[in-house]
């Protein structure tokens, strides 16, 4: 079920974004992008675990939020990039790298759903206009 709520949500968010404007500003997605990383350090907090479980997600965190800044900096291509692959380490690495007691058991499913379809929304986006997606503002 969590997926199908990720798809919608993901949906509705995204055509928000789009219907808005707020996505015309290239910091949109990438932004995005840094609040979705800084969930798994928070979960941790939640649960408790304050090394090396958060020592970890705050690292994994750090990774996307660079990511993130290229895609700011650069091409927002890196910003679609990193949320879709996001979702990909939530579904196929994150179980495997840490055992964090505060996520929620749905989490993984919904997190890594809602990524891959906000990441395919920017690539589509920036694919078809890449002014309307904010790659021409600096």
């Amino acid at each position: 079920m969590e997926y199908l709520w990720a798809l919608i949500l993901g949906l509705l968010v995204a055509g928000f974004a789009a219907l808005s404007g707020f996505d015309r500003d290239r910091a949109f997605y990438p932004t995005v992008l840094i609040v979705i990383a800084s969930y798994y350090p928070l979960f941790a907090v939640m649960g408790g675990s304050l090394h090396p479980v958060l020592a970890i997600e705050v690292a994994v965190g750090f990774v996307f939020a660079i990511i993130a800044l290229l895609g700011f900096k650069q091409s927002l291509w890196l910003a679609a990039a990193g949320i879709a692959g996001h979702g990909f380490f939530d579904f196929f690495v994150h179980h495997a790298l840490v055992s964090n007691p505060g996520m929620p058991v749905w989490w993984p499913g919904f997190c890594g759903s809602i990524d891959i379809v906000l990441g395919v929304w920017l690539a589509i986006r920036l694919w078809m206009s890449p002014v309307a997606s904010g790659c021409g503002a600096k």
